[in-house]
Protein backbone atom coordinates (compact mmCIF):
# COMPACT_ATOMS: atom_id res chain seq x y z
CA UNK A 1 0.00 0.00 0.00
CA UNK A 2 1.47 3.39 -0.78
CA UNK A 3 1.73 5.97 1.66
CA UNK A 4 -0.10 9.23 1.23
CA UNK A 5 1.75 12.16 1.94
CA UNK A 6 0.42 15.69 3.47
CA UNK A 7 2.25 19.04 3.32
CA UNK A 8 1.74 21.40 5.77
CA UNK A 9 3.24 25.17 5.15
CA UNK A 10 2.49 28.43 6.04
CA UNK A 11 4.71 31.34 8.48
CA UNK A 12 7.13 30.26 11.00
CA UNK A 13 4.56 29.92 13.91
CA UNK A 14 1.64 29.57 12.16
CA UNK A 15 1.03 26.29 13.94
CA UNK A 16 2.54 23.17 11.10
CA UNK A 17 4.74 21.99 13.96
CA UNK A 18 2.02 21.93 16.73
CA UNK A 19 -0.54 20.61 14.14
CA UNK A 20 1.57 17.84 13.10
CA UNK A 21 2.34 16.78 16.73
CA UNK A 22 -1.25 16.66 17.88
CA UNK A 23 -2.14 14.55 14.75
CA UNK A 24 0.85 12.07 14.17
CA UNK A 25 0.63 8.38 16.08
CA UNK A 26 4.31 9.50 17.36
CA UNK A 27 6.21 12.67 18.40
CA UNK A 28 7.35 13.72 15.25
CA UNK A 29 10.72 14.01 13.85
CA UNK A 30 11.64 17.55 13.67
CA UNK A 31 14.46 19.63 12.81
CA UNK A 32 13.80 22.58 14.65
CA UNK A 33 16.90 24.70 15.55
CA UNK A 34 17.72 27.97 17.64
CA UNK A 35 16.38 30.99 15.68
CA UNK A 36 19.22 33.11 15.12
CA UNK A 37 17.93 35.86 12.63
CA UNK A 38 14.85 38.20 13.40
CA UNK A 39 12.88 35.45 14.30
CA UNK A 40 14.29 35.05 17.21
CA UNK A 41 12.45 37.79 18.96
CA UNK A 42 9.60 36.06 17.90
CA UNK A 43 10.37 32.33 18.46
CA UNK A 44 12.90 30.63 19.71
CA UNK A 45 13.22 27.66 17.70
CA UNK A 46 12.45 26.99 13.80
CA UNK A 47 12.22 24.63 11.42
CA UNK A 48 14.66 24.81 9.14
CA UNK A 49 14.18 21.19 7.09
CA UNK A 50 11.07 19.63 8.02
CA UNK A 51 8.68 17.96 10.08
CA UNK A 52 7.63 14.52 9.90
CA UNK A 53 4.48 12.49 11.89
CA UNK A 54 2.14 9.92 10.73
CA UNK A 55 -1.10 8.55 11.23
CA UNK A 56 -2.08 4.88 10.42
CA UNK A 57 -5.72 4.62 9.22
CA UNK A 58 -8.02 1.27 10.37
CA UNK A 59 -7.16 0.33 7.43
CA UNK A 60 -3.47 -0.01 7.74
CA UNK A 61 -2.88 3.00 5.19
CA UNK A 62 -0.22 5.40 6.38
CA UNK A 63 -0.68 8.99 5.91
CA UNK A 64 3.04 11.30 5.73
CA UNK A 65 2.29 14.50 7.26
CA UNK A 66 5.37 16.69 6.55
CA UNK A 67 5.92 20.12 7.53
CA UNK A 68 7.99 23.16 5.54
CA UNK A 69 9.80 25.12 6.77
CA UNK A 70 8.42 28.33 7.13
CA UNK A 71 10.88 30.88 5.54
CA UNK A 72 10.86 31.49 2.23
CA UNK A 73 14.88 31.45 2.09
CA UNK A 74 14.38 27.14 2.59
CA UNK A 75 11.88 27.33 -0.59
CA UNK A 76 14.30 24.56 -2.32
CA UNK A 77 12.65 22.35 0.41
CA UNK A 78 9.16 23.38 -0.51
CA UNK A 79 9.99 21.82 -3.55
CA UNK A 80 11.46 18.48 -2.55
CA UNK A 81 8.70 17.87 0.19
CA UNK A 82 5.63 18.44 -2.38
CA UNK A 83 6.75 15.62 -4.39
CA UNK A 84 4.88 12.74 -4.51
CA UNK A 85 1.81 14.51 -2.36
CA UNK A 86 -1.50 14.07 -2.68
CA UNK A 87 -2.64 17.72 -1.05
CA UNK A 88 -1.21 21.02 1.06
CA UNK A 89 -2.60 22.74 3.83
CA UNK A 90 -1.34 25.97 4.41
CA UNK A 91 -1.74 27.53 8.10
CA UNK A 92 -1.86 31.51 7.93
CA UNK A 93 -1.15 32.86 11.30
CA UNK A 94 -3.71 35.92 12.16
CA UNK A 95 -1.48 37.76 14.47
CA UNK A 96 1.13 38.62 11.50
CA UNK A 97 1.36 42.70 10.04
CA UNK A 98 -0.32 41.10 6.89
CA UNK A 99 -1.04 37.64 6.72
CA UNK A 100 -3.01 38.34 3.38
CA UNK A 101 0.00 38.89 1.87
CA UNK A 102 1.78 35.61 3.25
CA UNK A 103 -1.43 33.45 2.04
CA UNK A 104 -0.78 35.39 -1.29
CA UNK A 105 2.95 34.38 -1.12
CA UNK A 106 2.51 30.46 0.16
CA UNK A 107 -0.53 30.46 -2.68
CA UNK A 108 2.00 31.76 -5.04
CA UNK A 109 4.75 29.64 -4.62
CA UNK A 110 2.92 26.40 -4.49
CA UNK A 111 0.61 27.13 -7.45
CA UNK A 112 1.80 24.40 -9.74
CA UNK A 113 1.21 21.87 -6.62
CA UNK A 114 -2.19 23.20 -5.89
CA UNK A 115 -3.21 22.65 -9.25
CA UNK A 116 -2.17 18.94 -9.39
CA UNK A 117 -3.60 18.26 -5.93
CA UNK A 118 -5.97 19.77 -3.47
CA UNK A 119 -5.33 22.59 -0.83
CA UNK A 120 -6.87 23.42 2.33
CA UNK A 121 -6.07 26.90 4.19
CA UNK A 122 -6.19 26.91 8.12
CA UNK A 123 -5.90 30.68 10.17
CA UNK A 124 -4.73 29.82 13.37
CA UNK A 125 -4.83 32.46 16.55
CA UNK A 126 -7.51 34.37 15.20
CA UNK A 127 -8.98 34.03 18.82
CA UNK A 128 -6.24 36.49 19.50
CA UNK A 129 -6.20 38.69 16.38
CA UNK A 130 -9.63 38.88 14.87
CA UNK A 131 -8.59 40.89 11.79
CA UNK A 132 -8.62 40.15 9.12
CA UNK A 133 -11.51 38.24 9.66
CA UNK A 134 -12.56 34.62 7.31
CA UNK A 135 -15.19 37.17 5.20
CA UNK A 136 -11.98 39.13 4.43
CA UNK A 137 -9.95 36.07 3.68
CA UNK A 138 -13.03 34.64 1.86
CA UNK A 139 -12.79 38.01 -0.69
CA UNK A 140 -9.34 37.97 -0.98
CA UNK A 141 -9.06 34.87 -2.14
CA UNK A 142 -12.08 34.96 -4.51
CA UNK A 143 -10.84 38.21 -5.89
CA UNK A 144 -6.92 36.83 -6.05
CA UNK A 145 -7.30 33.35 -6.90
CA UNK A 146 -10.47 32.58 -8.98
CA UNK A 147 -8.91 29.60 -11.01
CA UNK A 148 -8.18 27.78 -7.93
CA UNK A 149 -11.96 25.41 -7.77
CA UNK A 150 -10.36 22.97 -5.32
CA UNK A 151 -9.06 25.08 -2.37
CA UNK A 152 -10.76 24.63 0.95
CA UNK A 153 -10.92 27.46 3.58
Amino acid sequence: MKQIKFIFTGPPGAGKTTAIATISEFPPVSTDVFSTDGLSKVKEKTTVAMDFGQITLDNGQKIGLYGTPGQKRFKFMWDILVQGGLGLIVLVDNRRPEPLKDLEMYLDNFADFINETDAVIGVTCSDIKDTPSIDDYQEFFAKAWPGFSNLCY
